[in-house]
């Protein structure tokens, strides 16, 4: 994500899962239970007292833990909207790419702006449910004969 937005707040909710505030106004769970199985270099993270060590940086661009261990605002983001169920921007920016779509002709496409076309693409407007259904629906209407939608 080339644009993320800031963490304005964040509070662990319970061991592993972290209540984010971001910029864009959004507030949504991120849970990271799973990742010290995943990622040896986040073991310690599997420590619910060591987790509980939580801060968010000075400038909200990430999390971070005791001895530098840290996490960024641009996959915290992508993570819990994932998590919750929404369109990220990397799924935005991989229909635009498996479409072969530029900004002017995605925007076109779904009757939006260049300029709203490329927040989403990047990452730095939280891209709605709405907009993710209709790339859903798009790529659904256009898929060429015996090509899964």
């Amino acid at each position: 994500m080339k644009n993320p937005p800031n963490i304005t707040a964040a509070r662990i909710v319970e061991p592993g899962v972290i209540e984010l505030v971001w910029s864009t106004g959004e507030t949504m769970n991120v849970n990271l239970s799973d990742l010290p199985r995943r990622n040896v270099a986040f073991a310690k993270l599997a420590d619910p007292i060591f987790f509980a060590k939580m801060a968010r940086d000075d400038w909200g661009h990430g999390i971070g833990w005791p001895g530098g261990l840290d996490l960024g605002a641009d996959r915290l983001y992508e993570l819990s909207r994932e998590q919750a169920g929404l369109p990220t921007a990397s799924e935005f920016e991989a229909w635009m790419e498996r479409n072969g779509l530029s900004l002017s002709v995605a925007a076109e496409s779904l009757g939006m702006t260049r300029r709203m076309i490329a927040h989403y693409r990047t990452g730095s407007k939280p891209i709605p449910i709405v907009v993710g259904l209709a790339c859903k629906g798009w790529e659904a209407k256009h898929a060429s004969p015996g090509q899964p939608a």
